[in-house]
């Protein structure tokens, strides 16, 4: 019997889906999640304005050669809150992504077993492919906010280009869920990457007893992470952007599924274009999946030694 208890109380204290852990994963990872899209998202826009631009216009304003000349442009033609265009989905999908991210990372990684790098990867695999499902559709209105240059000011809202998006073409593969292989790819590789990365390198090393010291090695560690990841699924964020962004002419569908759109753009731009918004995005993801991890491991911590489990 007192066995019997010990293991229902062990089981209760680890599961992923123990209302404590449950509550604890969401604010830690909404938190994280917030404080990361707040500081990032201009990157984010100039990525995808990198991404569905094809070929230079002669005399064309808004054709951006670098990353400040991006930015620079779309303040000055946009306005400067077009930098935080298409802000509002990411930050409304964070909350409960961030949370199913952790929750089912924990998950998969019980599944595996032993802990080992290979679980890591993996379980970060399985929690990138479950979360893209939840995300792909903000990730669809968000491309088309972003893709838009008109002055920020008279360009729809979040609500308006969802309806839009589902008017014209429902809610299916062609709609409101568009580019989702593409999602899966893209968040299942920088998952995989940036979880089997940081939790190997962190479990292998001496943590710092300075609090500074630890938060900053865990900093350091999300970066590689992050810019490892970022470098390695590029080419299905840029199929991804092609796919739920505009098209190139109106009416007709050119960029349809992943491995195809990839396959265009690598026989029409070359093998470099599969790598368009590189720099934004590893400037973006690198220090912003440092960040995320820092915060999230902060207020994990903070929230487990604020509500400990009852005896």
């Amino acid at each position: 019997m007192e066995i019997e208890m010990k293991f229902k109380k062990m089981s209760k204290t680890k599961s992923p889906f123990n209302p404590k852990t449950v509550s604890v994963n969401l604010v830690a990872g909404g938190s994280a999640g917030f404080v990361e899209i707040c500081i990032m998202q201009p990157l984010d826009v100039v990525k995808t304005r990198f991404q569905i631009q094809t070929k230079k216009i002669p005399g064309d304003p808004n054709y951006y050669n670098s990353v400040f000349d991006c930015l620079r442009k779309m303040a000055r033609n946009e306005g400067f809150f077009s930098l935080y265009k298409g802000i509002l989905p990411p930050i409304l999908v964070e909350t409960p992504k961030r949370a199913l991210k952790f929750m089912t990372f924990e998950l998969y990684k019980q599944l595996f077993g032993t802990l080992t790098p290979t679980t890591y990867f993996m379980a970060g695999l399985g929690a990138g492919v479950t979360e893209s499902f939840l995300c792909n559709p903000f990730e669809v209105v968000k491309v088309a906010q972003q893709a838009n240059k008109a002055q920020h000011t008279v360009a729809p809202s979040s609500w308006e280009v969802t309806k839009q998006i589902v008017r014209a073409d429902g809610l299916g593969l062609r709609g409101l869920n568009k580019g989702l292989t593409a999602t899966i790819g893209r968040n299942g590789t920088f998952n995989m990457v940036y979880f089997g990365i940081f939790h190997t390198v962190n479990s292998k090393i001496v943590q710092p007893k300075d609090k500074f010291q630890q938060n900053f090695q865990k900093f350091l560690i999300g970066v590689v992470g992050g810019v490892v990841g970022s470098t390695l699924n590029i080419p299905f964020d840029v199929a991804k952007s092609r796919i739920q962004g505009p098209q190139p002419e109106p009416g007709k569908i050119k960029y349809r599924t992943t491995f195809g759109s990839i396959l265009i753009v690598f026989r029409e731009e070359g093998f470099l274009a599969l790598y368009k918004g590189l720099v934004p995005k590893v400037l973006r993801l690198g220090p912003g999946a440092g960040i995320l991890m820092v915060v999230y491991e902060n207020v994990h911590n903070y929230l487990m030694k604020k509500f400990p489990d009852k005896e």
